[in-house]
């Protein structure tokens, strides 16, 4: 049986966490593909082709979205409401993962139609732990409109659940 494979695009300014997530995914149990663009200018002509006059095509429309709030050129919540005004998109799940934990930027995300807002551990073993637990959830046990796209196998489910334990369970502020 054949792996599915995941579009993923990656919207972040920051090359160390940019290959901290794409190290994480790759690693994962289903098969991705990582698009990995450095700005929020870069997303949208990404996302709706509007290099060079091709935007008469349907936007792109990739499995999984993670975005970063601060972004060159174009910012991140500016992306999101852009891509929550395509009809095309409203379905792709997009992921705020940000270091900000600042409570306007988690409201303002979230009444931007964000379907989730991940603050960026510090710590390595955290942060791959919080990439694979998404990868998990989004790609793996979530459902795309009543149809499973797919389970992790037994041997990682146990894995995933112990990873979505949020911080404050360990005592921890984000």
């Amino acid at each position: 049986m054949s792996v599915p494979l995941f579009e993923i695009l990656l919207v972040e300014d920051n090359p160390d966490h940019a290959e901290l997530v794409k190290r994480s995914l790759e690693d994962h149990p289903l098969g991705n593909r990582i698009h990995h663009l450095s700005d929020g200018e870069a997303a949208l002509d990404y996302l709706f082709h509007s290099v060079k006059g091709s935007d008469s095509r349907a936007p792109v429309k990739p499995h999984m979205v993670l975005l970063d709030l601060r972004l060159p050129k174009v910012d991140g919540l500016d992306v999101l409401r852009e891509i929550r005004g395509k009809r095309e998109l409203d379905e792709v799940p997009v992921i705020i993962l940000t270091t900000s934990s600042a409570e306007m930027d988690v409201k303002k995300a979230y009444q931007s139609h964000a379907n989730s807002y991940l603050v960026k551990p510090n710590d390595f073993q955290r942060f791959d732990e919080l990439i694979k637990a998404l990868g998990s959830y989004w790609l793996g046990w979530n459902h795309d409109q009543g149809k499973a796209l797919s389970k992790p196998s037994a041997a990682t489910a146990g894995q995933t659940w112990k990873h979505l334990t949020p911080p404050q369970a360990y005592g921890e502020s984000s």
